[in-house]
Protein backbone atom coordinates (compact mmCIF):
# COMPACT_ATOMS: atom_id res chain seq x y z
CA UNK A 1 0.00 0.00 0.00
CA UNK A 2 0.88 3.25 -0.83
CA UNK A 3 2.44 5.01 2.11
CA UNK A 4 1.50 8.52 0.80
CA UNK A 5 -1.77 8.35 1.51
CA UNK A 6 -1.45 8.73 5.17
CA UNK A 7 -2.85 11.97 6.42
CA UNK A 8 -5.66 11.65 3.96
CA UNK A 9 -8.57 13.47 4.78
CA UNK A 10 -12.32 12.47 3.32
CA UNK A 11 -14.42 15.08 2.82
CA UNK A 12 -17.19 15.41 5.45
CA UNK A 13 -20.21 13.28 5.94
CA UNK A 14 -23.58 13.93 7.93
CA UNK A 15 -24.30 11.61 10.42
CA UNK A 16 -28.62 11.22 11.56
CA UNK A 17 -28.64 9.51 15.10
CA UNK A 18 -31.77 7.96 13.89
CA UNK A 19 -34.40 6.84 16.73
CA UNK A 20 -35.62 3.55 14.59
CA UNK A 21 -31.86 3.21 13.32
CA UNK A 22 -30.67 2.85 17.01
CA UNK A 23 -33.68 0.66 17.89
CA UNK A 24 -33.20 -1.73 14.96
CA UNK A 25 -29.10 -1.70 15.51
CA UNK A 26 -29.80 -2.61 19.17
CA UNK A 27 -32.03 -5.60 17.96
CA UNK A 28 -29.82 -6.81 15.62
CA UNK A 29 -26.27 -6.72 18.51
CA UNK A 30 -29.69 -8.60 20.99
CA UNK A 31 -29.32 -6.01 23.00
CA UNK A 32 -32.25 -5.73 25.62
CA UNK A 33 -31.43 -2.18 27.04
CA UNK A 34 -34.53 -0.16 27.39
CA UNK A 35 -32.60 2.50 26.89
CA UNK A 36 -32.71 1.60 23.11
CA UNK A 37 -35.15 -0.66 22.29
CA UNK A 38 -38.51 0.52 24.38
CA UNK A 39 -40.94 1.40 21.88
CA UNK A 40 -42.64 4.93 21.84
CA UNK A 41 -39.88 7.01 23.80
CA UNK A 42 -37.09 8.40 22.66
CA UNK A 43 -34.05 7.32 23.20
CA UNK A 44 -31.47 9.44 25.55
CA UNK A 45 -28.31 7.02 24.33
CA UNK A 46 -27.30 5.08 21.29
CA UNK A 47 -25.44 2.13 21.71
CA UNK A 48 -21.65 2.85 21.91
CA UNK A 49 -20.71 0.77 18.34
CA UNK A 50 -24.37 2.18 16.90
CA UNK A 51 -21.75 4.86 15.31
CA UNK A 52 -20.29 1.89 13.14
CA UNK A 53 -23.17 1.94 10.77
CA UNK A 54 -21.96 5.47 9.63
CA UNK A 55 -20.02 3.50 7.14
CA UNK A 56 -23.58 3.47 5.33
CA UNK A 57 -23.74 7.06 5.09
CA UNK A 58 -20.53 7.58 3.48
CA UNK A 59 -19.96 8.00 -0.47
CA UNK A 60 -16.83 7.37 -2.21
CA UNK A 61 -15.94 11.58 -1.77
CA UNK A 62 -16.01 10.67 1.86
CA UNK A 63 -13.46 8.45 2.13
CA UNK A 64 -9.90 9.05 2.76
CA UNK A 65 -8.34 5.93 0.96
CA UNK A 66 -8.25 8.31 -2.58
CA UNK A 67 -7.27 5.97 -5.29
CA UNK A 68 -5.30 4.07 -3.56
CA UNK A 69 -6.07 0.79 -5.06
CA UNK A 70 -7.48 -1.85 -2.15
CA UNK A 71 -7.44 -5.75 -3.01
CA UNK A 72 -10.59 -6.49 -0.95
CA UNK A 73 -9.02 -10.22 -1.07
CA UNK A 74 -6.63 -9.12 1.33
CA UNK A 75 -8.13 -7.03 3.82
CA UNK A 76 -8.55 -8.06 7.32
CA UNK A 77 -10.79 -6.18 9.94
CA UNK A 78 -7.87 -5.35 12.74
CA UNK A 79 -9.73 -4.10 15.00
CA UNK A 80 -11.77 -1.34 16.15
CA UNK A 81 -12.78 1.29 19.48
CA UNK A 82 -14.85 4.05 19.87
CA UNK A 83 -13.82 6.96 21.97
CA UNK A 84 -16.28 9.25 24.19
CA UNK A 85 -15.87 12.43 26.14
CA UNK A 86 -19.46 11.94 27.16
CA UNK A 87 -22.63 9.83 26.59
CA UNK A 88 -23.14 8.40 23.22
CA UNK A 89 -25.33 10.44 21.07
CA UNK A 90 -29.05 10.12 21.69
CA UNK A 91 -31.25 9.66 19.25
CA UNK A 92 -32.25 12.95 17.21
CA UNK A 93 -28.68 14.16 17.22
CA UNK A 94 -27.36 15.00 14.14
CA UNK A 95 -23.51 15.00 13.26
CA UNK A 96 -21.08 15.83 11.37
CA UNK A 97 -17.70 12.80 10.44
CA UNK A 98 -14.40 13.01 8.99
CA UNK A 99 -12.35 9.87 8.12
CA UNK A 100 -8.38 10.04 7.94
CA UNK A 101 -5.59 8.11 7.86
CA UNK A 102 -4.06 8.24 10.87
CA UNK A 103 -1.12 5.60 10.17
CA UNK A 104 0.45 3.15 8.08
CA UNK A 105 3.53 0.85 9.41
CA UNK A 106 4.18 -2.76 8.22
CA UNK A 107 5.20 -5.96 10.03
CA UNK A 108 6.36 -9.44 9.22
CA UNK A 109 3.30 -11.95 9.14
CA UNK A 110 3.63 -15.15 11.10
CA UNK A 111 3.00 -16.97 7.76
CA UNK A 112 5.61 -15.24 5.69
CA UNK A 113 4.85 -11.96 4.07
CA UNK A 114 4.66 -8.48 4.72
CA UNK A 115 1.36 -7.03 6.16
CA UNK A 116 0.96 -3.13 6.22
CA UNK A 117 -1.40 -1.74 8.63
CA UNK A 118 -3.57 1.44 8.05
CA UNK A 119 -5.13 3.16 10.95
CA UNK A 120 -8.47 4.65 10.44
CA UNK A 121 -10.16 7.87 12.72
CA UNK A 122 -13.03 8.92 11.95
CA UNK A 123 -14.15 11.49 14.14
CA UNK A 124 -18.09 12.50 15.24
CA UNK A 125 -18.90 16.65 15.60
CA UNK A 126 -21.91 17.77 17.12
CA UNK A 127 -23.73 21.21 15.84
CA UNK A 128 -21.32 23.35 17.99
CA UNK A 129 -18.22 21.66 16.63
CA UNK A 130 -17.36 19.64 19.41
CA UNK A 131 -15.80 15.98 19.31
CA UNK A 132 -18.90 13.50 20.42
CA UNK A 133 -17.17 10.43 19.58
CA UNK A 134 -13.95 8.82 17.71
CA UNK A 135 -13.69 6.07 15.95
CA UNK A 136 -10.16 4.43 15.80
CA UNK A 137 -10.37 0.83 13.66
CA UNK A 138 -7.12 -1.09 12.04
CA UNK A 139 -7.30 -2.60 8.65
CA UNK A 140 -4.62 -5.03 7.31
CA UNK A 141 -3.70 -6.02 4.41
CA UNK A 142 -1.95 -9.10 4.01
CA UNK A 143 0.80 -9.74 1.18
CA UNK A 144 -1.20 -12.90 -0.24
CA UNK A 145 -5.04 -13.90 -0.25
CA UNK A 146 -6.39 -15.89 2.11
CA UNK A 147 -5.97 -19.80 1.53
CA UNK A 148 -3.01 -18.93 -0.99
Amino acid sequence: MDKSIEGNRGKPFRVLVEEGKVREFARAVKSSNPAYVAEGQPQATSPVTFLASSTFWQGPENSPWGDAPLNWERILHGEQEFVFPGAPPAAGTELTAEARIDRIFEKEGKRGGAMTFVDVVTEYRDGSGAVVAESRSTIIETSQAPGS
